[in-house]
């Protein structure tokens, strides 16, 4: 019927290219135009049908409105034209579309057929579609479309789980499969998974048509069986535990072996209560191994029946299980341990000694060697461990000029190799090139091997012959000696002696000789000495002192000679005794000590003498100080200029006198320690001051100016007030004694690390490094640029002073450059600081 279309046409339309589609819009949209024009074309004609009823009579607008209507009539009937001709084409492809169409709905049929014949279900995944179109029958499988997909509720969970495996390698990994799964009923199904360009696909297929295959399948599987059987008694016959896993790890079946090793009742027992052979620890070892290999091969421990058994463990694991075996090594391992131990106990002994040795094995290879066999023959460790033979290591011996050349090397070199034939060791001598000689023995194994051992025997005869020298050399020294030497043995006889042991004591030729005995000696020197030292040397010779105390002494003979002696205890047991000529020392020694008593008489003397002066100086001094005060005031009457001037010099000379005898009265009392420190709390400012008053007069007679800086000084210290004032006023008047005119000398008192520091600086000359030396030396005044000499004692008293207060004295000068005096002093004396705690 014209318009109507078979059940799927529209479908199939819808399938039609966009070309056709475009012109059905044309044809539409012309139809639209047409019926648009011709609505006012009908209008228009009944508007002319009423005007030719009338009179003819047309106006302007008339003719206007008839040239439209003729013109649009002619648009639609050209338009009419068109729609006729779009419809025959339309018609002739709706022809052929309802052909093409007809033909696919039997394709569609055909396919439809076959995939729904009986027996089998596929299942397809297109392009990226995440839902699988599902389509056939199959009798093993349920029918609902879920229930299907789940496959876990209509297989076995073993077959469920490798099917969602295969499934999900064929999706993401394009892995094609052909498996053969097991309902929850017991049947057996085949699929197959393929996988195409875009699509994938998989097969279930019912194995109904395959009852020959089954048949001999099932003869295959009793063949299987009987296998089965057999391997199963032969692995509960053997004493190694066996065991096999399931998918989970679970113990599905053990031998006899292992349920006799963790106390089973039987095999089964042991498997559905899992008790396991090994613990935690090893389980997860071999579980460990099993991420980077099937098979683990491995040594474990465990206990059986309270023992400790060591078993060399063999897994292997599966896609469905794992299966294993431990062969209890526990006495082939304790065995091996002990092999090794004791080799190695061996190695590591011969590898400490100083002697080469080699071990041959039967075959003549090299199977040990210490480190002195490679540093005596000095060959390539790379070259010893590739075990190389005996006759080989020869020849690279030969080769490399280490041996000796021998007449006829083949024949001395098969003499050597004999002792791998030999029963009793074979001793050679070797002579080397480079001057070593070897005692070379070759001691047969019972393995057939050699172990041959390389003594150097050079140096024990190099030693022989230096000892031999050494003796001589021992013999003509002693002879030459001067100092007369005798060794006793532990029985009192005489083992050595020189010549000037019988010179010294005036002893006869020929009575001391190897083999004296000392109680001869002794009896020889009774009437050359009144003090006999031979009593307690012959008691020290033969007693049995444990602590054998060696010693010295003196003895004067009769001729007046005194001679120096000594006992010495050898540690062979022997007594060594020396005699030394000390006449020349012991006079001058006597001597000596007779210019020393009276160089001490003398110093004593002389200080008796200064304290006696200083004492006796006093009185007068004062006295003239006195009138010369007197004068000066002039109450005896008015003075001229020249007497003032020369009571002002009595006056000056008077108190330089007077501070002279002053400081040698300190001096004396601190040389006989009987000076006390007057220790209490003393103001550094005003001290400061007050020694700078006493000097400020003499410098500002060669304008000198002072520069005190106490910025960084304490307030106070502990001291001796008029001690430390006079140290201060000695330094300020050596440095006005050196400064130069219009100089200044820099006094600086600071808080240093150890206490206080006093430091005086002026730019003098500098001492020399000769005269710094002696500086502090008494009554040695050097002038040394100075403007004046004095007495030489103002440092002295300054040292002695600082050293009362336990402090120290610095010298810091440079020629040309000035000379720095620091005293440094305690905040405190240490017994002024006792007394206060």
């Amino acid at each position: 019927m014209p318009g109507v279309f078979p059940l799927g046409t529209e479908q199939s339309g819808a399938g039609d290219n966009e070309d056709s589609k475009r012109k059905r819009r044309r044809g539409l949209s012309a139809g639209a135009l047409l019926a648009s024009v011709a609505w006012p074309a009908v209008a228009l004609a009944e508007q002319v049908e009423a005007a030719i009823v009338r009179p003819f009579s047309m106006t302007t607008i008339e003719v206007i409105q008839l040239s439209l209507f003729l013109g649009i009539t002619g648009a639609a009937m050209l338009s009419a034209m068109l729609l006729i001709r779009e419809r025959a084409r339309t018609a002739a492809e709706n022809v052929d579309l309802r052909t093409r169409v007809a033909e696919l709905d039997n394709a569609l049929q055909r396919a439809d057929a076959l995939l729904n014949l009986r027996d089998q279900r596929i299942l397809v995944w297109f392009g990226d579609s995440r839902k699988a179109e599902l389509v056939g029958t199959l009798a093993e499988a349920p029918e609902d479309r879920a229930t299907f997909l789940a496959f876990g509720r209509w297989l076995a969970p073993r077959s469920a789980a490798q099917l969602e495996r295969a499934v999900a390698d064929l999706r993401e990994q394009r892995q094609n499969f052909d498996l053969v799964v097991e309902t929850t009923k017991g049947n057996l199904i085949e699929v197959q998974g393929r996988a195409a360009a875009n699509n994938v696909a998989i097969k279930f297929l019912s194995l109904s048509e395959a009852q020959r295959e089954h048949a001999e399948l099932r003869l295959e599987h009793q063949q299987l069986r009987r296998d089965h059987d057999n391997l199963l008694g032969l692995l509960h016959s053997i004493p190694t535990p066996v065991w096999l896993r399931g998918p989970e790890g679970r113990l599905v079946w053990v031998n006899q072996a292992y349920a006799d090793a963790v106390e089973a009742a039987d095999p089964l027992a042991a498997a559905s209560e899992g008790v396991e052979l090994f613990g935690t620890g090893a389980r997860e070892q071999i579980a460990r191994d099993h991420l980077s290999s099937p098979v683990f091969s491995g040594s474990l421990s465990t206990v059986i029946g309270g023992d400790r058994r060591v078993f060399s463990v063999t897994d292997f694991s599966g896609r469905e299980g794992s299966a294993g075996f431990a062969l209890d090594i526990s006495e082939a391992e304790a065995a091996r341990t002990e092999h090794q131990r004791t080799l190695r106990g061996h190695a590591e002994t011969l590898d400490r000694l100083n002697t080469a040795v080699a071990i041959f094995d039967a075959n003549q290879d090299l199977r040990f060697y210490n480190q002195a066999f490679q540093k005596l023959w000095e060959l390539d460790i790379s070259f010893l461990n590739s075990k190389p033979d005996n006759t080989v290591l020869l020849d690279r011996l030969r080769s490399e000029g280490k041996l000796a050349e021998q007449p006829e090397w083949r024949r001395w070199k098969e003499n050597l190799l004999s002792a791998y034939r030999s029963v009793e060791p074979l001793e050679d001598i070797w002579h080397l090139p480079d001057g070593q000689t070897l005692r070379v023995v070759g001691n047969p194994q019972a393995d057939g091997g050699v172990t041959w051992v390389f003594e150097n025997l050079t140096e024990k005869i190099s030693l022989e012959s230096r000892y031999n020298t050494v003796v001589r050399v021992q013999g003509v020294t002693l002879d030459n000696l001067a100092e007369g030497v005798a060794v006793f043995g532990s029985d009192g006889r005489v083992r050595l002696s020189n010549p000037a042991f019988c010179n010294l004591w005036g002893l006869p030729e020929g009575l001391v000789t190897t083999g004296t005995h000392i109680s001869a000696i002794k009896a020889a020197c009774q009437s050359l000495t009144r003090s006999n030292p031979w009593s307690e040397l012959a008691a020290a010779a033969t007693g049995f002192d444990e602590e054998r105390r060696d010693g010295r002494g003196q003895v004067e003979l009769n001729n007046g000679n005194i001679l120096s002696y000594a006992i010495v205890h050898l540690p062979n047991g022997q007594l060594m005794t020396t005699f030394f000529d000390v006449t020349d020392s012991v006079n001058v020694e006597r001597m000596l000590k007779e210019r020393n008593e009276a160089l001490e008489r003398t110093d004593r003397l002389k200080n008796d003498f200064i304290q006696h002066v200083s004492y006796e100086l006093r009185s007068p001094l004062t006295n003239i100080i006195g009138f010369a005060e007197l004068l000066a005031q002039e109450t005896a009457g008015p003075l001229n200029q020249r007497q003032r001037d020369y009571v002002e010099h009595i006056a000056s000379s008077s108190s330089e006198l007077e501070t002279i005898v002053d400081d040698i009265i300190d001096l004396a009392t601190v040389d006989a320690g009987m000076m006390e420190l007057n220790v209490s709390e003393v103001p550094i400012e005003r001290i400061v001051h007050s020694a700078a008053e006493v000097v400020e007069e003499r410098m500002r007679e060669h304008g000198i100016a002072l520069e005190i800086d106490l910025r960084r000084a304490p307030a106070t210290f502990h001291a001796d007030e008029n001690r430390v004032r006079q140290i201060l006023i000695n330094l300020l008047s050596n440095a006005a004694n050196f400064a130069p005119d219009n100089s200044v000398v820099k006094l600086i008192c600071e808080r240093d690390a150890n206490g206080l520091a006093f430091s005086v600086h002026d730019d003098g000359p500098g001492i020399p490094p000769d005269v710094l030396d002696g500086i502090f030396r008494r009554f040695e005044p050097r002038a040394n640029g100075g403007r004046r000499r004095g007495a030489g004692l103002g440092l002295s008293i300054v040292k002695s002073f600082v050293g009362l207060h336990n402090g120290t004295v610095e010298f810091q000068t440079d020629q040309g450059r000035g000379t720095t005096v620091i005293c440094r002093f305690p905040m405190a004396p240490e017994g002024f600081r006792a007394a206060a705690e």
